[in-house]
């Protein structure tokens, strides 16, 4: 007979407690503890321990080096966040909010590798088989070698992998996915964190690259415990507004390449479209000749990106002013209003300040400070910029204007656009030479970057 004894587990983190706690010791989560039944069976299947071998430690300098063979998806935004395709026998986790593309972006992804001529099976365990082929007929996505099974018990899915022998697995998701010899509801810590080991051991010892579906939290988190994280060789995270048409597709982990690229794609009706020229796409509406508005170069990984910043400075009637941003740190931006008072002399202390990344992009790097700072004192002093100016650089608080990094490929990406003027640190120019198309001004304080850009 098996032994039965009960557990409480956080949903959140995966800590474990023989009994119920209000707050969870490992994360702090409140009302996150849940209690599970677990038994101890012994079980048979896929193990490591069927085909482990007795080896002796090598020096490093003797072990033959291999470069890991990849399959391109013919989707080029995908095979950059993954550093050049697909790795046979790794482990990919996928997560986003409800109804942002997932099962479009993989079950699209499975028709371009089932096109190749690899067989593809394709589980949902949250879709029937025929809801899968509305799908596939919307996109387009109709292949011999694309294998569709509706399916969440581990067994079945073990003799479907058998007898398919596929290339590529993908799992639809796996919350929905139960092994019946833990005794634990579906999506339960101790189901996922199961079933993940189970295909992880799958992908290693048949060299199948698999992807898992993660649903995310509230707080935009994979759900269940951290450790899935840790055992898989990539996370994806699929990032979007529902109000934007683009979606962005980004990696927090991955063993095989970068975690600094990021892919862009556009959601239409008959799936996602990849964006070749992202700069494009989030300057297509900018306005010319308005007070506020300037571009600013950021850098997406090894991909520049030309966006536009709007800043909104109005007399508050408030004691206090408000500060608020979109799509930028609302600190940096406080920052940055600080060192305009102090070192430039702008009177913000009675004005309410509005700052926004337009097309609802998201930027955290240093450099897209000087434009924020040339933003607001645009919108202050009601006097716009020239439409053809970029603007980047980091922004110390004393008032000087630091170097960044790849400045190079962020001046070619505005020639290429049809920039004029650059305005930028100075001490960035060093080691490279400037296009001939294009006027440099290299600043070392926000002064005279504000007298360039206001002239």
């Amino acid at each position: 007979m098996a032994k039965i004894k009960m557990k409480f587990v956080c949903t959140e983190c995966g800590t474990e407690s023989p009994k119920w706690l209000g707050k969870c010791p490992g994360c702090g989560s409140w009302n996150s503890m849940v209690e599970e039944r677990e038994t101890v069976i012994k079980t048979q299947g896929v193990g490591l321990s069927s085909v482990q071998m007795k080896e002796k430690p090598k020096s490093i300098i003797h072990i033959e080096s291999e470069q890991e063979p990849r399959i391109e998806t013919r989707m080029k935004e995908l095979n950059r966040v993954l550093g050049g395709g697909v790795v046979p026998g790794s482990l990919i986790l996928v997560g986003g909010d409800p109804g942002i593309g997932k099962s479009t972006l993989l079950l699209q992804t499975s028709h371009a590798l089932a096109s190749k001529g690899l067989k593809v099976l394709y589980i949902s365990g949250e879709e029937s088989v025929r809801q899968t082929r509305m799908r596939a007929d919307r996109l387009g996505a109709l292949t011999e070698s694309l294998f569709v099974l509706c399916e969440t018990n581990m067994e079945n899915i073990n003799e479907a992998i058998e007898t398919i022998q596929p290339d590529f697995l993908v799992i639809d998701s796996i919350q929905t996915v139960f092994d019946p010899n833990v005794q634990s509801a579906p999506g339960s810590v101790a189901q996922v964190r199961e079933c993940t080991a189970h295909f992880m051991r799958i992908a290693k010892i048949k060299g199948i690259a698999t992807v898992l579906v993660g649903h995310v939290t509230k707080e935009g988190a994979i759900a269940g415990p951290r450790l899935l994280e840790h055992m898989v060789d990539c996370v994806l995270y699929f990032e979007g507004e529902r109000h934007h048409t683009y979606r962005l597709l980004r990696a927090v982990k991955n063993r095989f390449g970068s975690t600094n690229e990021v892919g862009i794609f556009e959601m239409s009706e008959d799936g996602l479209r990849e964006v070749d020229n992202p700069s494009e796409l989030f300057l297509s509406e900018r306005p010319l000749g308005v007070s506020g508005s300037t571009v600013v170069a950021s850098m997406e990984g090894t991909r520049p990106m030309l966006v536009e910043l709007q800043a909104l400075v109005a007399t508050t009637h408030f004691p206090s002013p408000r500060r608020m941003s979109a799509g930028l740190d609302h600190h940096r931006m406080a920052l940055i209003i600080a060192v305009l008072e102090k070192r430039i002399g702008l009177f913000l202390q009675t004005q309410d300040a509005y700052v926004n990344a337009a097309g609802g992009v998201k930027l955290d790097e240093p450099a897209v400070d000087l434009a924020v700072a040339v933003s607001l004192a645009s919108s202050f002093k009601d006097a716009p910029t020239r439409p053809y100016d970029v603007i980047f650089g980091e922004v110390g608080l004393t008032g000087e204007v630091r170097a960044v990094s790849r400045a190079e490929q962020r001046v070619k990406e505005a020639e290429k656009l049809g920039f004029k003027r650059v305005i930028m640190p100075e001490k960035s120019l060093k080691g490279w030479k400037p296009p001939a198309g294009i006027d440099i001004i290299g600043v070392n304080t926000v002064a005279e970057a504000l007298s360039a850009a206001l002239e």
